[in-house]
């Protein structure tokens, strides 16, 4: 079946044409025609299948052609999720599709001075999508009205209750229409997880796909050990290997990925970081950047693992293992999005083999082996121009500018 076979509008059919959407992913396929149909609908579904355009396509069409499309009347929609990327995604997915119908969709999130956000709602909007402390506190304040909202969709719910946010979506429940439509999405599933479904959903349509393999097919995923200190020869190499691709590389802190960047700035390579530890104006223009392809390499942290859904990133590396098994999926899944094909490669230390083990275990597979012989792991090193910079160096260096910090504090007390 191709989108034009669908009984939804002329102009969503045109804006997903124009953005070479031709046919549905197994989850739009799924989706669509029972929330056409007005049904609850409890999506478990991998990362990178598709699942925005699942719900925003048929909400879409709902609210263009529905018998109550006054916009001063309130909020019809509310989308919510856990992270500020991922509002943003999201937004831009809806006014893409969007385009051409009357529909208008907003983001509200933390982070920013909530004046703008304020004038924007009392504008009137059709759509909103808003992390739950933001959309908690503005409903508290009495800006945002729920009263006549017909659908509410929960996208990444797992991961919006791993931060911590059941208390507000509880909370918020409280305020919304008990006759709505709720899609309830997640790319995990567990006794949480079905526990807060079931008290959302009334009689869903359950839909799982591919429960037997998290990694979407797409994803061409692979390990290679590599000691800690040597990480970044590999990655420089990568990165110089395919200058025209973009390579999001994830880490374990915020402190590590400054090191990372600056590791690469210090062989010629440019790179970008974005993590919790940046002003939301800053990751805005991080992702602005990724985004254009201005800065090709970006380091990550696992807060922005699902709020990262930027077309053509063709090479994912994990720099770092993820402690949870269960990042790993979200973080290659930034990859090979929908119909493209994608690599990833997971840098392995010694230190970190049990972590590789619960990975695997989590995939109920082991994950293919990128063999490196002695003779190419020297050749990598050797390759760097950052070669010269090794640890004994480094220490070297730190103490070098220690002394001169200490010397020129001296001089200031004379």
């Amino acid at each position: 079946m191709r989108f034009e076979d669908y009984r939804i509008s002329d102009e969503i059919k045109n804006s997903l044409s124009r953005l070479g959407f031709r046919k549905p992913t197994d989850i739009q396929f799924k989706a669509i025609p029972p929330i056409m149909k007005g049904e609850d609908v409890l999506a478990i579904a991998q990362t990178g299948t598709g699942k925005t355009a699942a719900f925003a396509i048929p909400v879409l069409d709902r609210l263009q052609y529905g018998k109550n499309r006054k916009r001063d009347d309130g909020i019809k929609c509310v989308v919510m999720v856990p992270t500020r990327e991922l509002a943003l995604q999201i937004t831009e997915v809806f006014e893409e599709i969007g385009r051409g119908t009357r529909v208008k969709t907003f983001s509200v999130f933390g982070g920013v001075e909530q004046g703008p956000q304020i004038a924007k709602l009392e504008a009137g909007i059709d759509v909103l999508v808003a992390t739950p402390g933001r959309l908690f506190d503005l409903v508290s304040q009495g800006y945002i009205q729920l009263h006549r909202v017909e659908v509410l969709i929960l996208d990444e719910a797992d991961h919006m209750l791993d931060l911590g946010f059941i208390h507000d979506i509880r909370q918020l429940i409280t305020k919304l229409p008990r006759k709505r439509q709720t899609l309830f999405f997640s790319a995990t599933i567990n006794e949480k997880i079905k526990e807060l479904a079931y008290s959302l959903v009334n009689k869903p349509v359950r839909i799982q796909i591919s429960p037997k393999d998290p990694v979407a097919k797409n994803v061409d995923h692979s390990v290679m050990y590599v000691d800690m200190d040597d990480k970044r020869f590999f990655l420089e190499r990568i990165v110089k290997e395919n200058p025209d691709k973009k390579i999001l590389a994830f880490v374990r802190t915020k402190v590590r990925a400054e090191r990372v960047v600056a590791a690469m700035e210090r062989v010629g390579v440019k790179a970008i970081s974005i993590h919790g530890g940046k002003e939301q104006k800053d990751r805005l223009d991080v992702m602005r950047k990724f985004k254009k392809g201005e800065v090709k390499l970006l380091i990550a942290t696992d807060v922005s693992a699902r709020g990262i859904d930027i077309p053509a990133v063709e090479y994912v590396v994990n720099y770092d293992l993820p402690e949870q098994a269960e990042n790993y999926v979200h973080r290659v899944g930034r990859t090979g999005r929908g119909t493209d094909k994608g690599i990833a490669v997971s840098f392995c230390a010694p230190e970190e083999k049990p972590i590789l083990n619960e990975i695997q275990t989590y995939l109920t597979k082991d994950i293919k082996v990128l063999e490196v012989d002695k003779e190419d792991y020297e050749a990598t090193i050797d390759f760097s121009a950052d070669a010269k910079y090794d640890w004994k160096s480094l220490i070297k260096e730190a103490e070098e500018l220690e002394q001169q910090h200490s010397k020129k504090k001296g001089k200031k007390k004379k």
